[in-house]
Order: C-alpha cells, then structure tokens, then sequence
C-alpha cells in the first residue's frame, strides 16, 4: 500500500538489515498537493493531506500520498537508534498513517497511465496493477484567474462519472497533474470535482536530485513489492476488494501458535497482539473511505434511483 506499515514489521525488519538499496541516480521535480476531500459519502466532514506529482527525468511522473515520505529523516534516525541498541521499540506513537495506499504512474511522452496498490503476499508485499490508455475530453474556456503564484486558465472534464474543473498554467510546462489527470497545455494546479468531494491544489515545488520514489522505511523493508503484476483492471478491483476483507488471509496460515504466543521485547504484548493490531489498523483504514474519486458504473446506477 503506501503504505500500511506494521510498526512490529518496521521494527524486526529494523533490527535484521540495515542495507540500503542501489537505485541508479534520478532526479525529479516535485510538485505539493493539497488535496481536500470527503471520505465517507454520508458525511459533510472533510479531510486533507498532502500528495506529491514527482515528474523525473526518466519520461515519467509517479503521484502519491507524501505521508510517509515527509517522515523519512524522523523514522532514519529512529531506526538507527532502534539497530544499534539492539532492541526494538513501538513506533505506533511515532509514525503517521497515509491515507492513500496507491501510486499512479504515468510514462512520457504517451500517457500511459498504470494505477499500482499493494497487497500481501504471505509476510512479503505484492504490487498489483492495471493500465489504462486514458483520453480526456478537455473544453478550455477563457477563463483565467491567479492562484497562488500561478497564472492559471480554466479548463472543464468529465471522469470516472464526476464532472471536473481544473485550472492550469502554462508557466510549468509539464502536461501532467494529480491522480490520473494530465492532457493540458501546462501543469494543472487545481481540480475539482462540481460536488466539491475532491479538490487538488498546488502549493509549491521543488527539485529532487537524489530522487527514489520509495520512502527510506520501505528500502529499509524491501518493501517496494516487486514487479506489478498487471491484472485487468476488473480482476484487479475484485483482487483488491478480497485483500481489503480479509488483509492477514495470506499471513494467518504461516503464524503457529507458539509464533502467536511469543513476546516482543520492548513492545507490549505478544506477536499475536501485534497481529491483531495490525489487522485493526488495516480495517479501519479501508473502512474509512467509501467514497471513491472514480464512481464505478453501480454506485452510479445506485446514485440515481
């Protein structure tokens, strides 16, 4: 995911490796999102976070949640307290939870667009995926307003069955945006949907020049997940759906009870407390949001009735 860590994992994975992974040099531009939106459908509350559009100079842009990443400096020097002590620690109180799991990619110069979740495959993560060859149907008014900074002019869409506002600029020439969005004739540096349920705003950026997509506790972990395994984006969904009901399915048969009954120096319980933490974690995480950018076909059907 992007991900649900397990402050047990975190911690055993801490103790047994302290190796870096070699990635061959990339720099990025990065670009900071605010995106604001409604979790729950039946709510009117609102929650934030910050994303990130890392457009590098490898043809390609990866957009994420900057949760995880923005803690990278706090969690090294945890860590490294944590390896040379020798004993673990409960990094729950430490490390903030993302709230989006995916990542989307999109390849330079023909936008394709990859949508990429993890899920668990036995104690090791697995990247699922689908692509798609998207085309937005953009109407670019002569509207133009400043934001922020930025010159920007107005630009109207629709997708994944919401109607779509954006405004962009041509002072950042990247045809690129949040989430799936790219298309327009410079960088978008807002979008919204008409029922105000997503809103992306752009709020600054900056150069990467040691650019990894992948926060240092993932490096850390080996838990980048591997080749994506491309599924069709139907068997992906469902795929996705089973993990989200039930995330230990592929664990719980490998956990013997004597793994289960052990206890954890310097954390409170034992591995099978851990466990079962980790799985509330992971429930209310899913259950947190039922209302998705993309509408699928049913919950349209079902709007409407």
């Amino acid at each position: 995911m992007k991900n649900l860590f397990s402050v047990f994992f975190i911690a055993l994975f801490a103790l047994a490796s302290a190796q870096d992974s070699k990635e061959s040099k990339e720099t990025a531009n990065r670009f900071f999102y605010e995106l604001t939106f409604k979790p729950k459908k039946d709510s009117a509350k609102m929650d934030k976070v910050i994303t990130i559009l890392d457009i590098t100079d490898k043809n390609r842009s990866i957009y994420q949640d900057y949760t995880v990443i923005a803690q990278d400096s706090i969690m090294k020097v945890e860590i490294e307290a944590m390896q040379k002590a020798g004993i673990m620690k409960d990094l729950s109180k430490t490390i903030k939870t993302p709230k989006i799991s995916a990542r989307i990619y999109k390849s330079y110069p023909g936008m394709k667009v990859q949508y990429v979740d993890k899920i668990a495959n036995g104690f090791t993560p697995s990247n699922i995926g689908y692509s798609e060859d998207l085309k937005f149907n953009w109407n670019i008014l002569n509207d133009k307003q400043k934001i922020g900074e930025y010159n920007t002019q107005k630009a109207t869409t629709e997708f994944g069955g919401r109607k779509w506002t954006a405004w962009f600029s041509t002072d950042l020439p990247f045809q690129d945006g949040p989430y799936k969005f790219f298309g327009l004739p410079g960088l978008i540096v807002k979008i919204e949907d008409d029922q105000k349920n997503y809103s992306w705003v752009l709020q600054g950026n900056k150069k990467v020049k040691d650019y990894t997509e992948y926060s240092y506790i993932e490096n850390l972990m080996q838990a980048k997940g591997g080749k994506v395994n491309e599924l069709t984006r139907e068997k992906f969904e469902k795929t996705f759906s089973d993990f989200k009901k039930d995330p230990f399915a592929s664990i719980r048969p490998m956990m013997t009870q004597e793994m289960l009954s052990k206890t954890v120096p310097g954390m409170d319980g034992t591995v099978g407390d851990m466990v079962k933490k980790q799985e509330k974690q992971y429930k209310d995480f899913y259950n947190a949001n039922d209302n998705p950018i993309e509408i699928s076909a049913a919950q349209e059907d079902k709007k409407k009735k």
